[in-house]
């Protein structure tokens, strides 16, 4: 099989932003399967929703909305190591969260020109505009902003891994590591 031009080699063993937030979460070796149970995948989608439902209940529970807050970072912290090894990995949300760990791994392993940094940027630039509306909102509680960021940042989010599972899909047929996740 012929292999396309990659995306440079690797030059350094240093740690990628995404492997220090990994890192972080407790995402290192087979954590990463964990993760990528789809129940962690998508209760993940409800992390934002609820830190902002407890960020405007600051009106009616006043300082008291730091104990929901509270709660929602502590489950956004937990959540990747939360659930178990999932009976497969041949689904969308597994496939995401293993093309977030070969990005994640992109200095060792380099990855085709295609997936260059690009699209993500793309990504994260919505989800800035996205960030902005929600805080807005959540600052004038204004509940059309509120929501308007949240579908902005979470629709962001989904494209985000739906490239993920792209990068995933396009780089287990080139390491064998790669394609023993998928079962």
């Amino acid at each position: 099989m012929s292999t396309p031009a990659m995306s440079g080699t690797p030059t350094t063993t240093k740690l990628s932003g995404e492997q220090r937030v990994a890192k972080w979460f407790g995402l290192t070796g087979d954590s990463w399967t964990r993760h990528a149970n789809p129940v962690s995948v998508v209760t993940r989608f409800a992390v934002l929703p609820l830190l902002a439902l407890s960020i405007w209940s600051r009106d009616w529970i006043g300082w008291w909305c730091l104990v929901p807050i509270v709660l929602s970072l502590v489950f956004m912290m937990v959540n990747p190591l939360l659930f178990p090894k999932p009976r497969s990995t041949r689904n969308w949300a597994s496939k995401g969260v293993f093309g977030e760990r070969v990005w994640s791994e992109r200095n060792v392993v380099p990855v085709p020109a295609q997936f260059t940094p690009k699209v993500l940027r793309v990504t994260y630039a919505i989800q800035t505009i996205g960030a902005a509306a929600l805080a807005y909102g959540l600052v004038q509680l204004d509940l059309i902003a509120t929501v308007t960021g949240l579908v902005i940042l979470q629709a962001a989010k989904a494209w985000y891994i739906d490239r993920q599972v792209l990068l995933y899909e396009d780089m287990k047929q080139r390491n064998a590591k790669y394609a023993s996740w998928e079962y």
